[in-house]
């Protein structure tokens, strides 16, 4: 059962969401309930549910506020947000810091309700999953031999923050770094505003996703470099870097030498990588 907490100041209205869903069917438990957002707050330190459904507009800490500490926090638990038609800038945040859903309290029915949960329960399936593969996967790697080992695209050997939205791009970096990854991609991969995960990815990290996703590929280039015969220009390109000019460049910003150069003088050893 995934579990909800209701966050809601009118006791009718958090009785009344309460009451029309029969939420066992859903795989749905209510675990807790609050009336505001700082109450809340505390409930999900102490038991973090899978689902919170809250109230935009209440005392103390209203929903927008409740979910951007709880993402800070590093909490990842879903949000659908209960909402008046005057809460459409609210709405408009909670979106951007990584709401699910919204539903119009005024025009809220059961069909919707249930359709809401529905689609969150497929999203925590899929969350769970992954999360279950991305497991799987690094015990299978660790009993790769070195030689297959470069085969494979490196895993995240453990986890840099606890924060659910960063750890999910860091683990995407790890796993798909050749390819097109832009601070855009990313937000829209974590359903989080561009600019919130920028500042975010800093905070917690403490270099910029785009810095950080540099650190991976050129450690990637030097694996190729020490290990193999293949020209420059290619690795380059195998790492994620279509032009040139622009890996050696980045690559003699980190390291301080031309790709070229470190070849010449690390072929043998293979172990050196700039640190992350």
């Amino acid at each position: 059962m995934w579990k909800v907490l209701l966050v809601e100041d009118e006791v009718f209205v958090r009785e009344s969401v309460r009451e029309i869903i029969a939420w066992e069917e859903l795989g749905f438990s209510v675990s807790g309930e609050a009336g505001n957002g700082a109450e809340a707050l505390e409930m999900i330190r102490n038991d973090a549910p899978d689902l919170v459904i809250t109230d935009i507009i209440m005392p103390q800490m209203d929903g927008v506020e409740l979910l951007r500490k709880t993402r800070e926090e590093g909490y990842a638990s879903r949000f659908v947000m209960l909402t008046c038609m005057s809460d459409f800038e609210y709405v408009r945040q909670a979106m951007e810091y990584g709401a699910s859903n919204y539903i119009l309290k005024l025009s809220m029915s059961v069909n919707s309700l249930r359709e809401t949960l529905r689609k969150i329960s497929q999203e925590l399936l899929k969350d769970h999953d992954t999360h279950k593969n991305n497991s799987t996967a690094a015990v299978a790697g660790s009993g790769m031999d070195e030689t297959n080992d470069m085969k494979l695209a490196p895993l995240l050997p453990e986890e840099v923050t606890s924060h659910p939205e960063i750890q999910k791009i860091l683990q995407y970096i790890h796993a798909h770094y050749p390819q097109d990854i832009t601070v855009k991609s990313m937000s829209q991969y974590v359903m989080m505003g561009e600019n919130y995960v920028s500042t975010l990815f800093k905070k917690k990290t403490g270099q910029t996703l785009i810095h950080y996703l540099h650190q991976i590929r050129i450690n990637q280039a030097i694996q190729h470099l020490t290990q193999s015969d293949l020209p420059v220009y290619e690795i380059g390109n195998r790492v994620g870097f279509v032009n040139d000019n622009y890996f050696i460049k980045i690559f003699k910003r980190l390291t301080g030498q031309t790709p070229s150069q470190f070849r010449q003088r690390n072929r043998k050893s293979g172990t050196e990588q700039i640190s992350i």
